[in-house]
């Protein structure tokens, strides 16, 4: 899911104080002449802010997810005299750490590191910088000109000690979606309220079982459904410390929601991407609370849901509360390896994959980082006529991120899926697990060197 958003009050605020909490041993990194995660520092130029290696023509190796491919294999159609390696990989899906162990392991081998790579995490810069991998992008690689044009905030979560280590590629704001024809059809209208979502979840159990409001069965679900609630899970206050809080009210009002509704089923417990979603609910969706991805990547492209049936609404509020607030699922990155013996084609490559509206304002299935291809996007979006109204609910969402939900670097959904999950499928409810999921993120907090706060 690539992944993460525009302008914004609130979330450039959040992102602003991310920035200034990625640190760890990012401080001693400096110009990053020798990398004390254990890279090795055999440059033998020192241009662009760090230690290069000798420069040598040869493939340019991209490390992409499935979903990235298209963006990879369009580069190589319009640049037929780069020689490109594309590997796929899983894109860090779910947590998977699968690019930090690769990494490590280069490291201690000093040779196998990818020139760029797409991660669907936000939290790579947490550990890349002081893995000696990620190399600094605003010391000379990209212009400034064009790192104004990404959306505020958008790349906070890259920046370490004031470096900009990677480039966002799409915004993962969480709005309403929903089946505009199938609502008329039952004669309801869009909630705008968590009560009023819980009182359809409970009309639809009723009046036409097998239909649904939600999904609560992926690794991102805390992202949609918690972090929209301002549940305090995932406080990071510091370089490395996280302020983690599973008990208070804005926690177990949405985890009641989500039990009611599993329970009526009303909500699903399979995972949207999962076989059984597929095949069995995917025609049933009424609702669908999600990332700005799941319209291209999910409606459009997995379930294949005919045009002019999916919409995008708001995310609902809880009653009386006077600033919104939604959650954020990815929103993906892009880093360029500072061992890279191809510096000049891997800048090319990924300057063009986040800002080129040939793939961003064009191709992309998510809401683009940078400003100027989010607007193409969104033009795009209207005129392709596959969606019911317009996308402007999108726009809106990208200011109401809720910035009290961090990116450290330990990953929420690894623990939501090893620690809440598993529970689920169980029959526990979510209420019943918030303890538990309360003393996994401490676990896993700990075990990353961070010190936390209950």
């Amino acid at each position: 899911m690539t992944v993460n958003k525009p302008s914004s009050g609130r979330e450039r605020v959040s992102s602003r104080r991310r920035a200034v909490l990625l640190a760890g041993c990012a401080a001693t990194v400096a110009l990053a002449m020798t990398a004390c995660g254990g890279g090795s520092a055999t440059g033998t130029t020192n241009k662009d802010g760090f230690a290069q290696v000798s420069q040598k023509d040869g493939a340019l190796t991209v490390w992409v997810d499935a979903t990235r491919v298209a963006a990879a294999k369009l580069y190589q159609q319009q640049h037929p005299d780069v020689k490109l390696d594309i590997v796929t990989y899983d894109g860090d899906a779910n947590g998977s750490n699968y690019l930090q162990t690769k990494v490590q392991l280069f490291n201690r081998t000093h040779k196998g590191w990818p020139d760029v790579v797409f991660s669907s995490q936000n939290n790579e810069a947490t550990w890349a910088v002081d893995a000696g991998f990620a190399a600094p992008l605003d010391k000379g690689l990209i212009p400034a000109a064009t790192l104004t044009g990404f959306a505020s905030g958008a790349n906070d979560v890259c920046t370490v000690n004031g470096t900009l280590y990677c480039l966002r590629n799409d915004l993962s704001q969480a709005v309403l979606w929903y089946n505009a024809p199938l609502l008329k059809k039952f004669g309801y209208q869009v909630p705008t309220t968590w009560e009023e979502f819980q009182t359809l979840g409970e009309k639809v159990a009723k009046e036409h079982p097998g239909y649904l409001v939600g999904d609560a069965g992926d690794s991102f679900t805390p992202e949609i459904y918690l972090w929209a609630s301002k549940c305090g899970a995932n406080h990071i206050t510091g370089p490395k410390a996280v302020s983690v809080n599973t008990s208070s009210e804005a926690c177990t009002r949405m985890a009641k929601l989500m039990d009611v509704l599993i329970k009526n089923k009303s909500m699903s417990i399979s995972g949207v991407f999962s076989t059984d979603f597929g095949k069995n609910e995917a025609g049933k969706v009424l609702l669908m609370p999600g990332p700005a991805w799941y319209g291209g990547a999910l409606f459009e492209g997995t379930f294949k849901t005919p045009a002019k049936q999916i919409g995008a609404a708001p995310i609902p509020q809880w009653k009386g509360e006077t600033s919104p607030s939604t959650g954020n699922v990815g929103g993906g990155t892009w880093l360029l390896s500072q061992h890279s013996a191809h510096i000049k084609a891997a800048t090319d490559f990924l300057k063009w994959v986040t800002t080129d509206n040939a793939y961003q304002g064009e191709k992309a299935p998510g809401f683009p980082a940078y400003t100027p291809a989010a607007e193409a996007w969104l033009k795009g979006q209207d005129a392709s006529g596959y969606f019911a109204g317009d996308l402007s609910a999108l726009k809106a969402a990208s200011s109401q991120v809720w910035p009290e939900w961090g990116s450290g670097q330990f990953s929420q959904e690894a623990i939501w899926a090893a620690t809440v999950k598993p529970g689920l499928t169980q029959g526990k409810s979510v209420v019943s697990m918030l303890p538990a999921w309360q003393d996994s993120i401490v676990k896993y907090a700990k075990s990353n060197g961070y010190k936390v706060s209950q």
